[in-house]
This record gives structure tokens, C-alpha cells and sequence, in this order.
């Protein structure tokens, strides 16, 4: 029986007289990919090998890295728990899957006991099996429904990065290269509402001056796996200190960039490297920059630029159409949210108590 195995980060295919012990490196994301489901999965397995190969590299090109990580890693520990447990995992009963919800459940958010049945299902239809995992087995259904009762739904996100926490932040900032970056990444993400992977991966090329401001192109992102790429407007501020066109074009003065990665590494000493910024630096660099300032750094994280631009635009009366003009959203829920919690205050009833 042909079977479709993931090894060592390479998408191969393996003859095996036995599912077990085959370990998955690509999944799919829960909301923004489609599962594969068994009959592309056998359609696969049946072709013809120079196709099956460049279906293959359209299959890895679809996906995230950050989303093949955090897949794989859900594949592996499922893998690992069975093992430990002497239980099948591949195919796995339905029974085995509710017990594994229930192990997780002790250290585990409801969102990540999902997505780990997400993986779980892609696992089986890529292997060609009936997924265990799937709501219409009611052992799984029913003590997922009990998990998430008991433990609630609500995610709770990273601090958003407002206008004021971020002028204060600005004001505490290192001296030398290393400051004159952060100050340029952190109002560019700010003003861009652009998350610490697109930051990370913005070319010189990408930019473009304009009256107005600048433009930044985005090429690929989270929800444009397609590569259609979209512009972004960054305005010019109000004023020069926290004007993110004067940031950034100060950064590419003094750090001499004429082409290549917009965002770079600079060391302690002031050496500035021309390679791009990994994902998570923007996440540690936020961290650092807020604890200067006098915020606990564990709140805060590359996230709090992009949640940041959404609460405050929703407190200054953007709309979510606006909003997500910006940000890219393409849920008006996530959205919603922010401008639910940016409004707690405003006209609330309990205001006119008289208290």
C-alpha cells in the first residue's frame, strides 16, 4: 500500500506494508486550507511519479512555514502519546482520540486541543484512512463540548500596543543603530498593522516613496498564500519623533540600504547584517523595548503592533471595513472583537449610574 509520508521536513512517498510510526511534516492550517481529503489523497498515490512530485511542491507551497511547524509538532506528540500508551495511531479509534482531548485538556487551551484534532484528521486522509477525529463520532464530540465548557473558549491574545504605550516606549528606546531600527520597525508595524512574519520578510524593493507617505508591498502573507501581494499605505505622522515615513527613511540612510532586506540584525556593537530579521527577533525586540519602558515584557509580543493599530483605530472611529483595509483581515469577527473591547467604555450604560 502506497502511503503518504512526511520525513525529516522532505514531502516523499514511501511504499509500507504498515501506517505505523509515519510522521506527518505538512498540514494544513484549520481556517485559511481546505482538508485534503481521501480521494485527492488516493488520486495522488496513483500518479504517475515526476507528476506526483510537483504536486507535491504545490502541496508544500500552499502552507505556511510557521503553520507546517506547529502542525508537525501537533502530528508528533499525538504519535508520541500513542506510542508511550501502546495504542494505534495510524488509523487511530475514535475512542483513543477522546482520551488524548482529555490528556490535553490538563495543560492546553480549547484552540489548541482543535487544532491537534485537525491534525490528526489530515494525518488519516492523506493516509487514506476515516478520520477518528471528526464531530460525528460522539465520543470525540461530546468531551471536546465538555472540555471547552470547562474550560471556556475565549482566547486570550497578547497586550495591544496603543498610541500611548508606544510614544512611551519610543522615548526609551537604545541609542545607536539598534535604536534608530527598533524606532523604524516598531512605527512601521504600527502604522502597517503588520504582523512580526511580514515585517521580517519586507525587501528594499518592496518600498516605494510618495507624497503622502510610503508604500510597502506585501507580497505573501498568512492570508494571500497565492502570492497576490497587496499595497499598504504608511501615512506620514504628525510629528517627526513618531512619524514612521521619517523612522524608516533615517534607518535606510544610516544603515546604507540600497537593496535587499528592509529590516536587519544589528549587533551590540553596531554591525549591521545583510540578512533579514527571523519572525520571532520582532517578537523579542518588542519585548525588549517595553520592558525599557517600564511594562511587563511577558504581556507583549510581535502581535501587539497589529492588535495595537486595530484597538486604537477602532477608539478613534474607524470603521471595520477601514480596519481591515489595512490590516488584511479577512474575518469581519477578528475584527469585530477589537473594536467590541476598544468601545467597552464608550456610552456604557453603567457610566450613568450617578455613581
Amino acid at each position: 500500500m502506497r502511503v503518504v509520508q512526511y520525513a525529516e521536513g522532505v514531502l516523499t512517498h514511501k511504499d509500507a506494508q504498515s501506517t505505523r510510526g509515519t510522521t506527518l511534516d505538512e498540514l494544513a492550517p484549520q481556517e485559511e486550507h481546505a482538508l485534503l481529503d481521501v480521494q485527492v489523497a488516493a488520486a495522488l498515490a496513483a500518479a504517475p511519479d515526476p507528476l506526483l512530485e510537483q504536486a507535491e511542491l504545490y502541496l508544500e507551497a500552499a502552507k505556511a512555514p510557521s503553520t507546517l511547524r506547529a502542525y508537525r509538532s501537533d502530528w508528533e506528540h499525538f504519535l508520541g502519546w500513542c506510542e508511550h500508551r501502546g495504542v494505534a495511531a495510524l488509523p487511530a479509534e475514535p475512542g483513543t482520540v477522546a482520551l488524548y482531548l482529555v490528556a490535553l485538556a490538563a495543560s492546553h487551551k480549547p484552540a489548541t486541543i482543535t487544532r491537534r484534532l485537525t491534525s490528526i484528521t489530515k494525518a488519516h486522509a492523506i493516509a487514506g484512512h476515516p478520520t477518528p477525529a471528526k464531530m460525528e463520532h460522539a465520543i470525540v464530540a461530546e468531551t471536546l463540548q465538555g472540555i471547552r465548557r470547562e474550560l471556556g473558549t475565549r482566547q486570550t491574545g497578547k497586550t495591544a500596543l496603543v498610541t500611548a504605550d508606544l510614544i512611551q516606549v519610543l522615548a526609551h528606546l537604545d541609542e545607536g543603530l539598534g535604536g534608530v531600527r527598533d524606532r523604524a520597525l516598531l512605527l512601521v508595524g504600527y502604522s502597517g498593522a503588520f504582523r512580526r512574519s511580514e515585517l521580517a520578510t519586507f525587501q528594499f524593493e518592496d518600498l516605494a516613496w510618495v507624497d503622502e507617505g510610503a508604500v510597502l508591498t506585501l507580497r505573501r502573507s498568512k492570508t494571500d498564500q497565492a502570492g497576490q501581494g497587496r499595497a499598504v499605505a504608511i501615512p506620514r505622522g504628525s510629528h517627526a519623533q513618531t512619524c514612521p515615513v521619517t523612522a524608516l527613511g533615517t534607518w535606510i540612510r544610516e544603515a546604507a540600504i540600497t537593496g535587499g532586506p528592509l529590516f536587519r540584525p544589528v549587533s551590540r556593537s553596531g554591525h549591521i547584517r545583510n540578512t533579514t530579521l527571523h519572525p520571532d527577533s520582532v517578537g523579542a525586540i518588542v519585548k525588549r523595548v517595553v520592558a525599557r519602558a517600564g511594562f511587563d515584557p511577558s504581556a507583549f509580543a510581535g502581535h501587539s503592533l497589529r492588535a495595537g493599530f486595530a484597538t486604537q483605530a477602532a477608539r478613534n472611529g474607524a470603521t471595520a471595513f477601514d480596519i481591515m483595509r489595512q490590516t488584511g483581515h479577512r474575518s469581519v469577527n477578528t475584527v469585530s472583537r477589537y473594536i467590541r473591547e476598544a468601545q467597552l467604555f464608550r456610552d456604557s450604560p453603567a457610566g450613568k449610574l450617578g455613581l
